[in-house]
Order: structure tokens, then C-alpha cells, then sequence
């Protein structure tokens, strides 16, 4: 039995992580009037933000090809087994898509699971397994075990406006205009049923940091975990975090750093700090 591991590129699992853990990425797309992008392989988040505000493309799903591609290079290399991550299913097509196709496979025993959070959220699900699997935990165990596992995962982003958030279809209009008419900086993170919800409302960025490393400081609890740290056009803030994080989760173990992917640039804008967490 040869397990691989499959997620989409929504997931935001680093380079590294990816080969470290020989996953394998289903890309989402970014679409222009002038053609088709290829999240983060033909296009950076950098160029989203570039053409921002005059131009908001949109995203969208790997198409059912791109998947059923992927089912035959993993079979070709010899895996006969799947665990598959997605995100959350009530903000992206993706998971019913790839349950579609993974579904009519015959040579691959497989499973998908709707993690029911966004970027690293949903990502460290992946990593975690990955590790699991390399101490010796079986496919089955580990089916049995994610469902319940998607509980103790979650990223906390701090944003900058909501007016990308708006335009995606994320949220209300109203809320979207009171936020940027009162300077309101929004924590954003994903609920039970992996859907945006605002954990905080901050006025004004001076205190943004510190009620976002409170809030995932809070869900980490005392106990072991991972954590991430991901911006969108916010290193400079990124780093000034990174020690505070470090230190304020002192049980945690920072596994990764990163930009997000252009697909999640789209949605989000440009000012974003974001922390994952995985409690162990």
C-alpha cells in the first residue's frame, strides 16, 4: 500500500512542505479578460496585486481534466491509495469536483476531505497527515481520524479592507461599506460549516497584530501545535509578528512562512497577516 497525498493549491502549503512530503497539487485558476492563469505557476500574487484596483479577476476550480490527470500520474507512479484536501467546500467548488472524479476511480482507493477552512487552515490538515503517515499510521486509521481532526485547525487573518472580500461574493455590501467608512480592520477566519466569519473588529491597524496573535493564541490552548505565518503583500508586518508569535505560542512549532497564492489574493487584497494553527 503507497498512500499519496493530494490538495489543491488553495491549501497554501509551501514549496518546501510539498516536496518535502512528495504531495501533489491541483492548481485553481486565475482568470483575466486576456486568458487563463495557472495559480502560482504562470502568474504571482504580486501581479494580482499589481493590477489591483483597476482589474479584480476571477477564480476558479481545477476543471475535472486536470484532475482526472492527476489520478493517472499518481496511479502511474506506483500509489494505490489517496488522502485528498480541499478547501473548504462552502467557499470553493473544488471538493465536489474533485470528489467527482476521485469517486469513478477503480485502481485508487481514496478520500477526500472537506476541510472546512481556507489557505494553511486547510493545508496543515495535509502536512499533519503526511507526517502521520510517515510515523506509520495506515490510510484507514487515518480516515477515521481526519473527519474529527478538522476541529483543531484554523487560520486567523488579519485584513486590511473588505472590499475585495465584497467583490469576491464573500460578504454583505453593507458590511463592506460601514468597515471601510469606520477604518474597521477585520480578523477573518472560517466557522463549523467553513464559511468567512469576522472574529474581530479592530479600528484602525495599530492594534491588528496583537488581537490577531490573541485570537490564535486562544485556539492553540496550552497544548503542543503547529503554526504558520502567511501574508499577502504584509511582509514588512509579517516579520515584525514572527518573534511575538514564536514566543506568545511558546508550545507551538513554526513549520512554515509564506506569501499566499495568487487564488487567494484575488479574495483577500493587499495588507493581510495571517496565522494557522493545528493543535496536536
Amino acid at each position: 500500500m503507497k498512500t499519496a497525498i493530494l490538495i489543491d493549491s488553495g491549501c497554501d502549503v509551501s514549496e518546501e512542505l510539498v516536496q518535502r512530503y512528495h504531495m501533489k497539487v491541483m492548481r485553481l485558476h486565475v482568470i483575466y479578460p486576456e486568458g487563463d492563469y495557472v495559480d502560482d505557476m504562470n502568474i504571482t500574487a504580486e501581479t494580482v496585486y499589481q493590477r489591483f484596483p483597476r482589474e479584480i479577476p476571477i477564480t476558479s476550480t481545477p476543471s475535472p481534466q486536470e484532475v482526472q490527470s492527476m489520478a493517472e500520474e499518481i496511479k502511474s507512479e506506483g500509489y494505490t491509495h489517496v488522502l485528498a484536501f480541499c478547501i473548504s467546500s462552502g467557499l470553493s467548488g473544488t471538493y465536489n469536483t474533485v470528489c467527482c472524479i476521485l469517486e469513478q476511480e477503480k485502481d485508487l482507493t481514496t478520500f477526500v476531505l472537506d476541510t472546512r477552512n481556507i489557505s494553511f487552515g486547510a493545508g496543515v490538515l495535509a502536512v499533519w497527515a503526511a507526517m502521520e503517515l510517515e510515523k506509520g499510521k495506515t490510510f484507514d486509521e487515518l480516515t477515521e481520524i481526519l473527519p474529527e481532526k478538522v476541529k483543531d485547525s484554523k487560520v486567523f487573518y488579519y485584513m486590511d479592507t473588505l472590499t475585495y472580500l465584497r467583490k469576491g461574493g464573500r460578504i454583505g455590501l453593507v458590511t463592506s461599506v460601514v468597515g471601510s467608512m469606520l477604518n474597521i480592520k477585520p480578523i477573518i477566519s472560517c466557522d463549523d460549516d467553513g464559511v468567512y466569519y469576522t472574529v474581530a473588529k479592530i479600528r484602525g491597524a495599530r492594534h491588528g497584530q496583537s488581537r490577531l496573535l490573541e485570537e490564535a493564541r486562544a485556539f492553540a490552548g496550552s497544548g503542543p501545535c503547529l503554526t504558520a505565518l502567511l501574508n499577502g503583500q504584509g511582509q514588512e508586518a509579517a516579520n515584525a509578528l514572527r518573534p511575538r508569535l514564536i514566543s506568545g505560542i511558546p508550545s507551538g512549532h513554526l513549520i512554515m512562512e509564506k506569501s499566499i497564492v495568487p487564488s487567494m489574493a484575488v479574495h483577500t487584497g493587499p495588507g493581510l497577516v495571517g496565522i494557522g494553527i493545528l493543535r496536536l
